[in-house]
């Protein structure tokens, strides 16, 4: 069986972060290993939520594991709320990375123009700086732009998408991939590219009009659960886009409509259908 570490923070009601992460990969027949780096009552976009900070725990939990001679396949990092943090992920990579291991990195801090509160631009060159050690990165088009510098566009054609591709592919990942990307009415999804093999690739799905807090740590979630198990990297993206996708309109569906997450959990045997047809073929 794969094992992959997630780095990222509980939010204990709320649907994203490890919350996400960890029941997701799960399902996808992959050991899923947790480090926590904060727990949060609920996520931050309720009101009055409380937190604790849990940076102090990451060295000497990692360092157990390392006695222990413990590995993974993966090593996947979400929100990570301190510019300490980031320097503990990056010993974290050098500590445990080996030929085989797969370093995926979701530079969870920004979105629609904005760095989320408590961040800056210095964090945002942290996070860039951490990108260097990547095999795959999926930051959306906001977080791309305040790691290279880029001024924020709400309308683009493809040459602005492949524009800053380029740029995050200079920071030093092998694969860039580049989230919420519409180039086309009514269509959402990815773009990306490869630097091993020079190639960009893409996917667009129909758009959902709505939004929810989240959606981004699924997509991520199972694009790594499923490159772990040696799905290719167009499928894997097709099935992270696919599988949020359902998640959204599932939650639309619903009469109670909650707003601070989408209904992934009546979802999963959609996802474990799709999955199970990809590995046949391999």
């Amino acid at each position: 069986m794969k094992r992959i570490l997630t780095i990222q923070d509980i939010s204990c009601l709320g649907k994203c972060s490890i919350t996400v992460a960890l029941p997701i990969i799960s399902s996808m027949g992959v050991e899923t290993v947790i480090l926590p780096t904060a727990v949060l009552s609920t996520h931050t976009m309720f009101k009055n939520f409380t937190v604790k900070d849990l940076t102090s725990e990451l060295v000497p939990i990692t360092q157990h594991w390392k006695s222990l001679g413990e590995s993974f396949d993966a090593i996947y990092t979400g929100y990570l709320g301190s510019e300490e943090e980031i320097a503990i992920a990056e010993k974290i990579f050098d500590d445990f990375k080996t030929k085989d291991t797969l370093i995926f990195i979701d530079p969870v801090m920004a979105d629609n123009g904005k760095l989320y509160a408590g961040f800056d631009e210095k964090y945002a060159a942290l996070n860039a700086g951490l990108c260097k050690k990547a095999d795959i990165i999926v930051p959306n088009i906001t977080e791309a732009c305040f790691m290279t510098n880029t001024e924020y566009k709400t309308t683009y054609d493809e040459s602005y998408i492949k524009h800053l591709i380029d740029k995050l592919a200079a920071l030093g990942s092998k694969i860039v991939v580049l989230t919420g990307v519409s180039l086309l009415p009514g269509k959402t999804g990815v773009y990306g590219f490869d630097t091993v093999s020079g190639k960009y690739f893409t996917y667009q799905a129909d758009r959902i009009d709505a939004a929810f807090h989240g959606t981004g740590d699924i997509f991520a979630s199972v694009s790594v659960g499923a490159l772990v198990q040696g799905v290719s990297l167009h499928d894997s993206f097709k099935l992270a886009a696919d599988y949020t996708a359902i998640t959204i309109q599932e939650t639309l569906n619903d009469p109670k409509k909650p707003w601070y997450g989408v209904n992934f959990e009546s979802t999963i045997p959609e996802l474990v259908k799709s999955l199970s047809v990809l590995l046949k073929d391999l």
